[in-house]
């Protein structure tokens, strides 16, 4: 499985089990820490956690090692490190004070992912 397809896969996970507003994208050009990103939201910390989860579940299907997690115990921005893939996922108001996404959103490295449950 390619990169990029693992980065679709994550992303639709996140969609099955209802995280908001996710972002795929390619931050190749734009970073040297991954190729690429997926942010997402929940709307609760206990959403957060259990999203975390279930991207590790697959991932872990894939054969795809997590290399490092941080955020996990109080599930308000959990960072999930894939190697070439790092995962955000957010409580939503954390989200938006942040707003990771303009950082690394140049409106053409969006990355399109099925969404189907």
């Amino acid at each position: 499985m390619t990169d990029i397809a693992i980065t679709q896969d994550i992303a639709q996970t996140l969609y099955k089990n209802k995280a908001n507003h996710i972002l795929a994208l390619d931050v190749r050009e734009l970073t040297v820490i991954c190729d690429y990103m997926v942010i997402a939201s929940g709307r609760n910390a206990n959403q957060v956690k259990a999203l975390a989860d279930d991207v590790d579940d697959r991932m872990a299907q894939h054969g795809v090692a997590l290399r490092r997690i941080e955020g996990a115990g109080d599930g308000r921005w959990i960072v999930m490190d894939f190697a070439v893939i790092i995962v955000h996922i957010f409580y939503e108001p954390e989200r938006e004070f942040y707003h990771l996404e303009r950082l690394w959103d140049d409106g053409g490295n969006r990355i399109p992912y099925e969404k189907k449950d």
